[in-house]
């Protein structure tokens, strides 16, 4: 008789013509009664239910679900706000900046009791917070944060102070609404500097739901924050010819009065305005981090994990040649705001601006090419652990990235179908084709650094340590551990060297390159070529996408740098 087995655990025996089926508990005692010591038993498969109905695999349902029902969330209120947003711009009369404004300060006094109820009540339960990600919030976002989002309540303060001044003229709501955003940002900027590397552990739903209606908050501030900015930058495009034919004309009883407050609340809101829509762009990366921690439970692996700490060690030509980038491009960089801001701009300071970045951006591509050679010839391994936050950093650099080359393709395009022949276009198109390579060969560079695992250099262990030495026989041994030390440094780290050197450099070189245009300087706007071909309002839409974006490239670029120099 031939025994077998089919689907489901059903056992069959086929000896006779025609197959009959065997209880499986009979089977059972007749097979335990006649096998033999050390022969194999029949191991029958699990039932669907068991498989498919785990503690696991319920876990992780519950967990996909209540990730696709917060994200839808976030997903309605973006689009709803943006459609708040749109018809603003598009029909000042049906919707307008005072209706936006209570939409938006609807949302923040939401998301302000969600935090306050994660922070005395979520977070303070038992068994809250087991796990906490020590790769999320480091030291220089937390920083960045904090940095910004004290600029940001400065710059609330300046548009209290300015329509205070104007109260004829302004409505309550412009009052109103800068005060919510103050106690929004203090609180937001509190919770994420004590909470950012938190992996709640209770309330999941709850905490998802508030994390990406904070998220879609601060999207919709970013998005009216650069509305608000380039409907300032169109204004100054035009400040000029409206001054010279309505000189002396004093009939708009809303301007800021010649006084010495005024001025002051005016300028100082207009010079932080960009400080607002990088702190909005940071909270939601933080805050994204925090929404896929929800619910992680991190391994003993990766919770031993100990990252390296920054350390001004080994590093000479890149913070040299750093500061020279910086300092360069600070000269640079005021000669350009003091010519560009006069009746009309010199044409001479365009050549001078887009020279800079001539010689400067070779320079980056060379080194970032150089460090990605330098990580391939590493022994390192690559770091295959579960990282929210390194995903996101990746996500972030290509995505920002685009912004940029975008408009230096619509640039390329323009100076060729017109005159690329001339001084200043040939300028502009070099400028625009090493831009394009320089992000290319910087992402390539960070992004490769980040996904290597940290170099921990080991310091010998005294024989000594735990029982008592002479003076003389610890002298011995610290000589003996410096002079291994120095060994090791000088004759196996050249590769670590270098690409300290390297990091630090472009770190310098991204901080220029984003204290440039964070602060005024468009000439891509303001040299008037591509704004003649594609026209005023197409270049105006391109710029006010990409600007933006390339902005925070340089300030993101800045962590990651940060990142592949401690690891190195």
């Amino acid at each position: 008789m031939i025994i077998s087995r089919g689907k489901g655990g059903r056992v069959w025996a086929a000896g006779s013509r025609k197959a009959r089926s065997i209880p499986q508990k009979a089977l059972g005692q007749t097979q335990s009664a006649s096998a033999l010591p050390g022969t194999s038993t029949i191991h029958y498969e699990k039932s669907w239910l068991y498989r498919h109905c785990s503690l696991q695999q319920r876990d992780r349902q519950a967990q996909k679900s209540g990730q696709l029902f917060s994200g839808l969330l976030a997903l309605n209120v973006v689009f709803l706000g943006s459609a708040f947003i749109s018809s603003m711009i598009f029909n000042h009369v049906a919707i307008t900046l005072a209706d936006v404004w209570i939409l938006l300060s609807i949302l923040k006094v939401l998301c302000l009791i969600w935090i306050i109820y994660y922070l005395l009540g979520t977070s303070r339960q038992p068994h809250a917070v087991l796990y906490r990600d020590t790769h999320a919030g480091p030291v220089w976002i937390r920083g960045s944060l904090l940095l910004f989002g004290t600029f940001s309540i400065l710059l609330n303060v300046f548009q209290i102070g300015y329509s205070v001044i104007q109260i004829n003229c302004k409505s309550k709501v412009e009052i109103v609404f800068p005060s919510i955003e103050i106690l929004f940002v203090a609180t937001q900027a509190f919770f994420l500097w004590h909470h950012s590397k938190d992996c709640i552990q209770v309330q999941h739903n709850l905490t998802r739901c508030g994390l990406m209606l904070t998220i879609a908050t601060n999207l919709l501030l970013w998005l009216l924050a650069v509305t608000n900015d380039s409907i300032h930058m169109e204004i100054e495009s035009q400040l000029r010819e409206v001054e010279q034919r309505l000189a002396g004309n004093e009939t708009d009883t809303c301007t800021c009065p010649n006084t010495t407050t005024c001025k002051v609340f005016q300028k100082g809101y207009i010079l932080l305005y960009p400080f607002n829509t990088e702190y909005c762009l940071i909270c939601c990366s933080v805050l994204y981090v925090m929404w896929k921690n929800v619910g992680r439970r991190i391994s003993h692996h990766h919770m031993a994990h100990v990252k390296p700490k920054f350390k001004l060690q080994g590093v000479v030509f890149g913070p040299l040649l750093g500061a020279a980038a910086v300092i360069i491009g600070i000269c640079v960089f005021m000669m350009y705001q003091i010519q560009a801001t006069g009746s009309a701009p010199n044409y001479q300071v365009f050549v001078l601006y887009y020279s800079y970045y001539i010689v400067l951006l070779p320079l980056m591509c060379v080194v970032a090419v150089i460090g990605t050679i330098i990580h391939t010839l590493e022994k390192r391994e690559l770091d295959t652990l579960k990282n929210p936050t390194r995903s996101l950093d990746v996500i972030l650099l290509m995505g920002a990235a685009l912004g940029q080359i975008a408009m230096s393709y619509f640039s390329i395009v323009a100076i060729v179908a017109t005159n690329p022949r001339d001084m200043l276009n040939s300028l502009i198109l070099s400028y625009s084709v090493l831009l394009i390579f320089q992000y290319i060969t910087q992402n390539i560079f960070i992004i490769d650094g980040l996904q290597r695992q940290p170099f921990l250099s080991t310091v010998p262990e005294l024989p000594g340590e735990g029982r008592r030495v002479s003076v003389l026989e610890l002298g011995q041994e610290f000589r003996r551990v410096s002079l291994s030390y120095i060994h090791t440094y000088s004759h196996l780290s050249w590769k670590r060297k270098a690409l300290k050197e390297i990091s630090f450099f472009l770190v310098l070189c991204n901080i220029i390159l984003w204290i440039m245009p964070t602060f005024g300087a468009h000439p891509v706007f303001e040299n008037g070529l591509q704004k003649s071909f594609y026209g005023y309002s197409t270049w105006f839409a391109i710029v006010n996408f990409g600007l933006p974006l390339s902005v925070f490239y340089r300030m993101h670029c800045v962590g990651g740098l940060l990142e592949v120099y401690v690891s190195a």
